[in-house]
């Protein structure tokens, strides 16, 4: 396995609004076709836990991880309209982290800073 110093990974958690858990889910094939042509993404997925909706998300830095942002910002106001996120974590390296604050800001992310990990 390579390692890849800069990694951010993007955990938002979402609860449809009653009644919207169909349209949101009409959303998220949207979101994966619009980010399987970025290329700093490292991987994307959402899973599903009754109405709660999760995406496991993973870019190439702090620049990859805006690059998602601006790429797909239409499509995260029509969730936002038909969902609440409850929780958004970041992770990764604290100097990538820091580029990411004003972007996020409003978003009341909790900020994890990368500690130890494996390296191959």
């Amino acid at each position: 396995m390579n390692y890849i110093s800069n990694v951010v990974s993007l955990h938002p958690y979402f609860s449809p609004h009653p009644g919207k858990l169909e349209v949101v889910k009409n959303l998220m094939p949207l979101f994966v076709a619009r980010t399987q042509t970025e290329a700093s993404n490292l991987f994307y997925e959402f899973t599903l836990h009754g109405d709660q909706v999760f995406c496991r998300e993973g870019y190439v830095g702090a620049d990859g991880a805006l690059a998602h942002l601006a790429n797909v910002g239409d499509l995260l106001e029509q969730l936002l309209q038909n969902a609440s996120l409850n929780r958004l974590e970041i992770h990764g390296p604290q100097a990538e982290l820091e580029k990411l604050q004003a972007a996020f800001d409003g978003m009341n992310p909790i900020w994890f800073y990368s500690f130890v990990s494996v390296k191959r």
